[in-house]
């Protein structure tokens, strides 16, 4: 969430209730810019994802929104359905703002045991949690303008009810940025878990009943990036791939202070005893004095958080982000909405060489827009990047990559996926292995003059897997880039704003030899 001051009077705020209109087939079609399968508003300003709940065949998206203006205002959730996180149904508005503040981020689960006393003919409620944010307050110099509430809904979240006890946790110390709660059920205590980010740390609160909380523990002074505030946090418990070892991840999201500028996300893994959260010794030793270990390296993967109540038959942690970045969000030359979503992805915590570290990997669910799919025959290239497009047989503007590749020993070669179009404008993201890094160069991708944050470097990641082999999962839709390399090892995420779309695909090794082992690509719709 981004701490802004907002002059307009609150009888204004009040003013902003309109419904949420469809986008129609047309605008999702020939909209410049608008993403084909990425989520976005049907119009107007949306920001963090909110509310990530599975319930009855359905995965709720809530969000921050502000129904009248393409930016930052008032907020408000935003709301939509999926049955398989890529078809989405748009839904009408789910939280106003109202006398207590603006509805800021927060998250939903199901109160199956009905420990809250909200649910109705034997079904368990659907119950929110989110920040208030009271602007009389914050313009009258106070800094307890922020606190929790609640509301429920016995409807599948179609409608809502906000708790007549609220606030259910008031500042309780005067933090200035108090907020973003991310609530769980403990199944080990059998009671409700709740983290949210106060100023430069995560605090710890647990309930029996949603109701009424009590602060356990504090976790995060002087340790990681504190380049910027603490915002958006997550935290839960997941098993180690291949093995019965549980650990607990705190997905804690900041802004600014990620390597390549603004706001991203940075995680940490250790142990909860039921109060405190203890890193691991061997990831402890990765993030003192302001180090980091981030969960995506490109610019534009923000306030990301996990579905609650997923089945336990599927298993996963299911995470979404905000597809943008603080420095830009604002004035991106999207015209009647702005901002869309990432990737739906599945986390998994590996046991690496350098300790434990997550991987993030598109879910499988994408795979049903594929529809044509080209394999490209394995070719050794040197110095030259060779054009595809023709060879593919459609855009690469909304397209899936696999590629593989392998390099010789001590090889200083510089891999590269291009896309360009007529007007001039390039698009590149590669691979570097003399520097060891995958990159991401938008410096002359088209429009990029609303800010000069946007596209004045190329951004680079370090490469963390070892050996020769390297493989690049890439999704291109429109107007992203969303890089999964070496098995979700690395991600990168990157917008831009091309003139025209890219039309043109090349790819090849420049200053070296590489060689394609596979690369398959797919149209998608």
């Amino acid at each position: 969430m981004k701490n802004l001051v907002i002059l307009s009077l609150l009888c204004v705020l009040f003013s902003a209730c309109k419904p949420v209109p469809n986008a129609t087939d047309k605008q999702v079609i020939t909209e410049q810019y608008r993403p084909h399968y990425h989520f976005t508003p049907p119009q107007k300003w949306m920001n963090d994802p909110n509310g990530l709940v599975f319930y009855e065949g359905e995965y709720h998206l809530f969000y921050q929104y502000y129904p009248d203006s393409t930016v930052w205002g008032p907020m408000h959730w935003g709301h939509a359905v999926s049955p398989d996180m890529v078809t989405w149904e748009h839904l009408p508005i789910a939280l106003y703002p109202d006398s207590l503040g603006l509805i800021f981020s927060g998250s939903a689960v199901i109160d199956w045991q009905n420990t809250s006393g909200f649910g109705q003919g034997g079904k368990p409620p659907m119950v929110a949690m989110f920040t208030y944010h009271n602007m009389p307050m914050e313009r009258a110099g106070r800094n307890d303008f922020q606190y929790q509430g609640i509301a429920y809904s016995n409807d599948r979240g179609r409608t809502w009810t906000k708790y007549a006890g609220n606030p259910v946790i008031p500042n309780p110390t005067s933090i200035r940025d108090f907020r973003d709660t991310k609530v769980i059920y403990d199944e080990a205590r059998k009671r409700w878990l709740m983290v949210l980010a106060a100023g430069n740390h995560a605090q710890l609160w647990t309930s029996a009943d949603l109701k009424k909380w009590t602060m356990q523990s504090k976790f995060g002074e002087g340790l990681g990036s504190h380049g910027g505030v603490w915002e958006c946090p997550d935290f839960f418990p997941i098993v180690v791939e291949g093995s019965t070892t549980q650990k607990w991840v705190l997905l804690q999201n900041i802004n600014p202070g990620i390597p390549n500028g603004g706001s991203g996300c940075q995680y940490f893994v250790g142990d909860f005893d039921g109060k405190t959260f203890k890193l691991d010794p061997a990831f402890e030793k990765n993030v003192q004095k302001g180090q980091a270990i981030w969960l995506d390296w490109g610019r534009d993967n923000y306030a990301g958080v996990t579905w609650a109540d997923v089945p336990k038959s599927d298993g996963r942690r299911l995470f979404i982000g905000w597809m943008s970045n603080w420095d830009y969000a604002q004035v991106v030359p999207t015209k009647t909405w702005r901002s869309a979503t990432t990737l739906p992805r599945s986390l998994v915590l590996r046991n690496t060489d350098s300790g434990y570290r997550l991987a993030s990997l598109p879910v499988k669910e994408l795979e049903k827009l594929r529809r044509k799919t080209v394999n490209l025959p394995a070719q050794t290239l040197r110095d030259t990047l060779v054009d595809i497009t023709d060879k593919l047989g459609f855009s690469p503007a909304v397209s899936e990559a696999i590629i593989e590749l392998e390099f010789a020993e001590g090889a200083k070669t510089d891999f590269s996926v291009l896309l360009s179009n007529a007007k001039g404008g390039r698009y590149v993201v590669g691979y570097d292995a003399a520097k060891n890094v995958f990159y991401s160069d938008r410096t002359q991708s088209g429009n990029t003059g609303f800010s000069d944050k946007f596209a004045a470097k190329i951004h680079a990641a370090p490469r963390t897997a070892s050996g020769r082999r390297v493989q690049l999962h890439l999704f291109f839709d429109v107007a992203s880039c969303e890089l999964f390399a070496d098995n979700g090892t690395l991600c990168m995420t990157e917008i831009f704003f091309p003139e025209e779309n890219f039309d043109r695909v090349s790819i090849g090794g420049q200053s070296g030899e590489v060689k394609i082992t596979k690369a398959t690509w797919f149209s998608l719709e």
